[in-house]
This record gives structure tokens, C-alpha cells and sequence, in this order.
């Protein structure tokens, strides 16, 4: 949980500020012609706590935590600490892999909710500087936009990432056949797969969210 989500956190603090400012400035330009500005909020609000929130965390933890967690175990199999797990009757999976996934269930939902909290926050400071909104008028705007489905759905998002992005980095660890070089493989294969992976459940999931209509 350590390695996980507290040191990913400030990653996910600052993507999130970035895409927030970058959202809220490309929907004002937008927005702005025809004098809807104060739509602004919900568009920030919606788009981070059904896509962006939980979608920024699994990308930065895919990135960070995904790779590591391959060539960890891979290194172990390069070693033979594997073999010598299995020798005193120890499942590598529940010993190496179970651990990481439970941690990874816990914390995934917590860095989402904090990448959606920055990131409203961040939409709150474009509004604050370019229209002079009081980050009170803000605030109480972005709780007329929120709905509570909406945030479970980005944290039932995010228990799905976090799935993914743990199995694919492992497995791709338990994969290894070779001599170092293949650990610096398998590392690049499960950011690659487990990012291809996370954008693909997410589609499903919208597609989901779409023809049911939200219910």
C-alpha cells in the first residue's frame, strides 16, 4: 500500500491539477462563444469523477507500479527465488502476488478520489482567474453537478484497473525465460499491456454507462 498508492500520490496529485486546468480552459474556449462559461463546472465535475479520475490513476500506477511489480518478479525467477518458494511449498502467487493485489484494491479507489478532488480543485482555480467565480459559488455548483453514480461508477472503474494492472505486470514477471535483459522486457510489455488494457475496460464500461443511460 506504501509503494503503491502514498508514493504514487503526488504523481497522481499533479496530473490530476494539470488535466483539470487543461479541461476547464479547452471547455471555456469552447463554452465561451456562446456565453455558457458557467458550464465550465460541470463539465470538470463529470468528466473527472466518471472518466478522468479513476482513468489518470490507473495510467500513473500502471506506469509506475505495473513495471515494478514485473520486474520484481521477474528478477525472483531470474534467480530461481521462485523455484525456491515452490521447493518449500509455498505458492508463489498467494506469497508474491496476493499481497500486491489487495493492497492495489485498497488504495486504487483512494487515489481516485483524491485525482478527482485535484482535479476540481484545479477547474476551481482556471475559474477563480478567469471569470472571478468565488470558490465558494464553486464549490456549491460542483455539488449540484456530482452524482453519486457517477463516483461509483469511477471507483468500480478503478477496482477493475486496479485488477488489471496488478495481474498483467505479475504475470508478465512469472513470464520471464532468460537472463536479465528479458526482466527489462517484461517491465516495458506490462506498462504496454496493462495501459492497452485499462483504455479498453473503460471503454467497455462507458459503453455500458451509455446504453443503460446512466442507470
Amino acid at each position: 500500500m506504501l509503494v503503491v498508492g502514498v508514493e504514487a500520490f503526488p504523481m497522481v496529485g499533479i496530473m490530476a491539477v494539470c488535466a483539470g486546468f487543461i479541461l476547464a480552459m479547452q471547455g471555456a474556449s469552447e463554452l465561451r462563444r456562446f456565453g455558457a462559461t458557467q458550464f465550465v463546472v460541470d463539465l470538470v465535475t463529470i468528466g473527472f469523477t466518471r472518466e478522468l479520475g479513476p482513468l489518470l490513476t490507473a495510467i500513473a500506477v500502471s506506469g509506475r507500479s505495473g513495471s515494478a511489480f514485473s520486474a520484481e518478479i521477474g528478477s525472483m525467477v531470474v534467480t530461481e527465488e521462485i523455484d525456491a518458494l515452490r521447493t518449500m511449498a509455498i505458492d508463489p502467487v498467494d506469497f508474491v502476488l496476493a499481497p500486491k493485489f489487495l493492497a492495489a484494491l485498497i488504495v486504487l479507489p483512494c487515489l481516485t478520489i483524491i485525482s478527482n478532488a485535484c482535479g476540481i480543485l484545479a477547474g476551481g482555480l482556471f475559474m477563480r482567474l478567469s471569470t472571478d467565480m468565488a470558490f465558494s459559488v464553486y464549490l456549491r455548483d460542483v455539488v449540484h453537478s456530482m452524482a453519486l453514480r457517477d463516483v461509483m461508477t469511477g471507483l468500480v472503474k478503478s477496482l477493475a484497473f486496479a485488477t488489471i494492472i496488478v495481474h498483467v505486470g505479475c504475470l508478465e514477471g512469472f513470464r520471464v525465460h532468460g537472463g536479465p535483459d528479458a526482466v527489462g522486457r517484461s517491465a516495458t510489455a506490462a506498462v504496454v499491456k496493462s495501459t492497452f488494457l485499462v483504455i479498453l475496460a473503460d471503454l467497455g464500461f462507458t459503453a455500458i454507462f451509455y446504453l443503460t443511460g446512466g442507470k
